[in-house]
């Protein structure tokens, strides 16, 4: 079985180049929507009047370099330096898309 989550978008150029610069690619182009896909991970935005902004869209790599590669891509719109999380043994950071959406950048140790 697979999946796809979808976001609705106000800014749906903005938002589908910024997710193709993390290196994600289109897997599908609908008449409003834009499916993009990262390894498995499936995710579509819609072109909507108003912008679904809640939840977290998280990226997760094999070890902390690629979360670190992503920092360095990132730094201005990350919310601080990729750090170790006790909690959930995760290394990870925090960033905001065009639209204020939270993205996270993990690895699993």
């Amino acid at each position: 079985m697979d999946g796809i989550v979808f976001f609705r978008t106000e800014r749906h150029d903005d938002v589908i180049d910024f997710y193709r610069s993390l290196g994600a690619d289109v897997w599908l182009e609908q008449p409003d929507c834009t499916i993009l896909e990262a390894g498995a991970f499936r995710f579509g935005f819609c072109d909507r009047d108003r912008a679904d902004t809640d939840g977290i869209v998280t990226f997760v790599f094999d070890d902390r370099d690629g979360v670190d590669e992503r920092y360095e891509q990132l730094a201005d719109r990350a919310n601080g330096e990729p750090a170790f999380n006790e909690t959930y043994d995760i290394y990870q950071f925090f960033a905001s898309d065009p639209e204020g959406r939270t993205v996270e950048f993990q690895t699993f140790e």
